[in-house]
């Protein structure tokens, strides 16, 4: 899905249980057709994007991001192009897992110092379609949702769109919105028309400064 969440952030006070907890939840992930109510995570669209997908692995153990769980397709679904999920830890956001777009069930854990650090890090990339703030302080969650350039950032929750807000992205991610009042506008043209208040060159400005 093009808004699900690729680069996590988290605190180096918190990280390594953290990323137990994680590894856990992930493991515990039923994969299978998505067509059964107990599937938790289907199948890649085809055989190209799983090929990919496994490209991405590789190239995120070259680049010496520790592999904590998944990267492979799960034992017993031999038909369909499945994948565990995955779960990357020690990456840097210089690396290219987390800086390009793997559309595969891979997550890259990255840390941070403060939340100074944790802004300029969400920010350094090209894309900002959607983002998450996790925290039991929220105005301080709302103060950092504001900081990032994104389009849609959830506090405390993660991919629930309202037919009434907004939704697109910054940068390299979405062109214009869907969705909302924004959404409605993408299909109207907009006319501005001027009205001279007065027809007498006296009272307009730019005729006495700047024509003879």
């Amino acid at each position: 899905m093009c808004a699900a969440q690729t680069r996590l952030l988290v605190s180096e006070r918190i990280h390594v249980p953290f990323v137990d907890a994680l590894v856990s939840v992930s493991e515990s992930l039923t994969v299978g057709d998505p067509l059964d109510p107990d599937t938790q995570l289907g199948p890649l669209v085809s055989r190209r994007q799983r090929d990919q997908v496994e490209a991405y692995i590789q190239v995120g153990l070259d680049e010496g991001a520790k592999l904590v769980t998944g990267g492979r397709q799960p034992e017993g679904l031999d038909k369909g192009y499945f994948f565990e999920p995955t779960i990357f830890d020690g990456v840097t956001n210089d690396m290219r897992i987390a800086q390009e777009e793997i559309f595969g069930p891979v997550l890259s854990v990255i840390t941070y110092k403060n939340t100074g650090e944790a802004i300029r890090i969400a920010n350094d990339s090209i894309y900002g379609l959607a983002g998450g703030v996790w925290s039991q302080d929220i105005p301080e969650a709302i103060s950092v949702a504001k900081a990032i350039r994104t389009g849609t950032m959830w506090i405390n929750d993660y991919h629930l769109l309202n037919d009434v807000s907004p939704f697109g992205g910054y940068k390299q991610s979405g062109v214009g919105k869907e969705l909302g009042m924004h959404g409605l506008l993408e299909y109207t043209i907009a006319k501005h028309i001027h009205v001279a208040a007065s027809n007498k060159r006296s009272d307009r400005f730019i005729w006495d400064t700047l024509l003879p």
